[in-house]
Order: C-alpha cells, then sequence, then structure tokens
C-alpha cells in the first residue's frame, strides 16, 4: 500500500499543523473528527487510498489538539472557530483553489461553518452528521466538557464511557481538548442557504449521535442524503462510506 507523505503548514497564528496527503489529481480536502486524526478517520480504513485510485489527491490535516499537529495550552490559540480560522489557513498555504471538502463529524461541522464563513470547495461532503449537530453544537460540547472532566472516574456502563476509552486510545491532550471544545460555537440553521455547492450528507443507519441527517439534507439547498451502515463510531470503518464520497465526487 502507497503511505502518505506527511508534510507541516502553519495554522492561522503559526502553529505547526500536519497534513498527510496519498494520491494525484484533483485535490480532495478531509477533515476529521473529534479526538481523532487523519490516519485514524481516512487512512486506517481505506477511505484515501480509494480516493488515490480514483484520481484524487486525499488531503488530510491533523486538526490543531489532534494526531501530530500542535497542542498548545495556552488560550490565547483557541479563539473562536479557531478550526475554521486553520482550514482557512491551509487553504491559503497550500495555494488550493479548485477542490473538494469533506467532513467527518466535528470535520463536517468545521467544513459547513468554514463554507459559511467564505471557503468555496466544488463539492462538499458532511459525514456523521445531522441538522442538530450544527445547530445545538454546544448540547454536544457540554457531553465532551464533562467527559474531560470526569476522566478518571468514569466507569463502564457510564454515558460516557465511550468517548473516555476513545481518547485513551488516541492518547488525547486533554488540555488542549478542552480549550478546543470551547472554541466551538453553534450554527445558525438561517446561515444553511449559505451553501450553495452540491453536498453530500453521509451517516451511518445507526448514527443519531450529532441529529438527524435527512433534515440536514433538506435544510440545504442542494444536497442529497446517503446513508452506510454502521453508527457513529462504526461507519469510519465502512468501506461504504469512502465508496460513497469517490462516486459523489466522481460524478
Amino acid at each position: 500500500m502507497t503511505l502518505p507523505a506527511t508534510e507541516t503548514h502553519p495554522g492561522f497564528d503559526g502553529a505547526p499543523l500536519a497534513v498527510h496527503r496519498m494520491g494525484e489529481g484533483r485535490p480532495v480536502l478531509l477533515l476529521h473528527g473529534l479526538f481523532s486524526d487523519a490516519a485514524t478517520n481516512w487512512i486506517k480504513y481505506g477511505h484515501a487510498r480509494r480516493l488515490a485510485h480514483a484520481g484524487f489527491e486525499a488531503i488530510m490535516p491533523d486538526f490543531r489538539a489532534h494526531g501530530q499537529s500542535a497542542k498548545p495550552h495556552d488560550p490565547v490559540a483557541y479563539p473562536p472557530d479557531v478550526l475554521v480560522r486553520d482550514t482557512f489557513a491551509l487553504v491559503e498555504e497550500m495555494g488550493l483553489t479548485d477542490y473538494d471538502l469533506v467532513g467527518f463529524s466535528l470535520g463536517s461541522r468545521t467544513a459547513a461553518r468554514a463554507v459559511i464563513a467564505g471557503l468555496e470547495p466544488r463539492r462538499l461532503v458532511l459525514a456523521g452528521m445531522g441538522l442538530e449537530g450544527l445547530a445545538g453544537w454546544n448540547r454536544r460540547s457540554a457531553f465532551f466538557l464533562d467527559a474531560i472532566a470526569r476522566f478518571d472516574a468514569v466507569k463502564h456502563g457510564d454515558p460516557a464511557f465511550m468517548a473516555v476509552a476513545f481518547m485513551k486510545t488516541q492518547k488525547v491532550d486533554r488540555v488542549a481538548a478542552r480549550l478546543l471544545l470551547e472554541s466551538v460555537g453553534d450554527t445558525d440553521p438561517a446561515e444553511l442557504e449559505k451553501i450553495a455547492m452540491p453536498t453530500l450528507v453521509l451517516c451511518g443507519a445507526k448514527d443519531r449521535d450529532n441529529g438527524d441527517p435527512v433534515k440536514l439534507a433538506e435544510a440545504l439547498p442542494d444536497a442529497r442524503h446517503l446513508e452506510v451502515p454502521g453508527t457513529h463510531m462504526s461507519s469510519v470503518t465502512e468501506a461504504a462510506l469512502g465508496d460513497g464520497i469517490v462516486d459523489f465526487l466522481a460524478a
């Protein structure tokens, strides 16, 4: 298997962000989920390889506070919408002008908010996301902030158990993760009309962690919904997720 090449690019404030690249062709910027990284979301289960084989270049940053990217503990490094600011910085730094944008979970929130703020990809994929995950993020964020606060006390059977287990697997820097979570705000549903490019809302059949994907697709000007097998966590492991992305972007 071809391994991705890893580069370092500056975030909005110069913080070093790891960016992994695989394939040659039309650029696709892929944004991973909370507590995850490019390797877990896009590389491990073959989604980046599927894109590369279909003639795309998968460009996969690790968000700040994640993966191989910087994990500053200074609150100044986490202004409101810091991930959107970093995404704009990467698009400019890498000279991306004609590209597609794909997100999963927190990556989908970031992608949607970046488009609302003025980013203009040709096509957009919002995976692992429903309407309430954009418009009701504060409730979702509070769940993860509570999991971080109770990290050492969470036991099996606790609603936060899976989140804490994933954080342990990913060796999450909890100080940086908390600061990052506090930088992310809600999205006004009225702003969704600004997402005018063709959009695929891609979600696991048993995934409602971020709300209703059908309602999200209906709220967007030019979107359709595609269901793949799995829950929020397991849908990432499904080949159907990568196939759905490739089919939509290649159409």
